[in-house]
């Protein structure tokens, strides 16, 4: 089995602080991640919306589409109300062919905000648990039925970021609920992504393969920082540039057989973290160790 390497566009272009990149143009981005040698990309705010006019860009550069963020509000929301929402997202990536939506439930979310610590981040009582297993069920069997798996993204700041939460979801949804591993949200938020590959291998389709710089992970964590200063501070980086070992990781990977998407994410401010480079960079240390491992990377 062979694994594919993507790259987010967040390095670029910060579609939540919009003043990190504002002036960097989509074509410059599109350039940058072909040339370090990435053959798929998320989607970002400034792709178009339609498949129309966002294909002839990706073939131009020669890159597929890997995902595409969604951020739920799904306790507040039916999933009738949501489906509504998701749709332009949905409608590009199905025309698109990506493999799958990387969907996270934002509500009461607080990664936004730069004032309030990731202590205070919103919790689920045992009731709404339920609530919201069942909703998230019903919206992966949605979703599915339209051939897009829905890859559930936990994430520092909202209701699901722990391994403990993640594990939760997984253990009390449907298997039409996947996982989407986030490497650095899963050591920030104290956890391992290795244990939860080798539990939970069969619901993994997607992963966003994020590094931490460990002396500002550790400032965070002890400050109790919020999400979006220590992304400022610099806590994010690529694979190779920051504490995580990849190795065991992608060695469980390919124990059982991974076929998916590794994608290149760190929120990084361009102005200090070359993105071009950062993109090398990346690309550079996961191609060799994921070959290491004994993983096949596709190009």
């Amino acid at each position: 089995m062979s694994v594919k390497l993507g790259v987010a566009p967040i390095a670029w272009s910060n579609d939540d602080m919009p003043e990190l990149g504002r002036d960097t143009p989509l074509e410059q981005c599109l350039s940058e991640a072909s040339q370090a040698g990435y053959s798929g990309i998320e989607a970002g705010g400034k792709f178009p919306k339609t498949s129309k006019e966002l294909l002839p860009k990706l073939e131009k550069f020669n890159l597929q589409l890997c995902s595409g963020w969604h951020g739920a509000h799904l306790l507040k929301n039916s999933v009738k109300e949501e489906m509504i929402k998701i749709r332009q997202l949905l409608d590009l990536l199905k025309d698109c062919r990506a493999p799958c939506i990387t969907f996270a439930e934002v509500t009461e979310g607080i990664q936004g905000d730069q004032n309030k610590a990731l202590s205070k981040r919103p919790q689920l009582d045992k009731e709404t648990w339920k609530i919201f297993c069942a909703k998230i069920t019903e919206m992966g069997k949605r979703l599915e039925d339209e051939n897009m798996p829905l890859a559930y993204h936990h994430h520092m700041g909202t209701v699901i970021q722990s391994q403990e939460d993640t594990e939760r979801l997984i253990d009390n949804t449907d298997d039409a609920v996947k996982i989407a591993i986030d490497t650095g949200h899963m050591l920030f938020a104290g956890g391992d992504s290795v244990k939860i590959a080798k539990d939970y291998g069969e619901r993994l389709i997607h992963v966003h393969c994020k590094d931490m710089r460990e002396n500002i992970l550790k400032k965070s964590l002890k400050e109790d920082l919020s999400f979006r200063h220590a992304f400022l501070e610099g806590a994010f980086t690529v694979p190779g540039d920051g504490c995580i070992d990849y190795k065991p990781f992608l060695q469980v990977l390919k124990n059982f057989n991974y076929s998916g998407w590794l994608v290149v994410e760190a929120e990084q401010d361009p102005e200090k973290a070359n993105p071009f480079e950062y993109a090398k960079k990346g690309f550079k240390y996961l191609s060799k160790t994921a070959k290491d491992c004994g993983l096949s990377v596709d190009h």
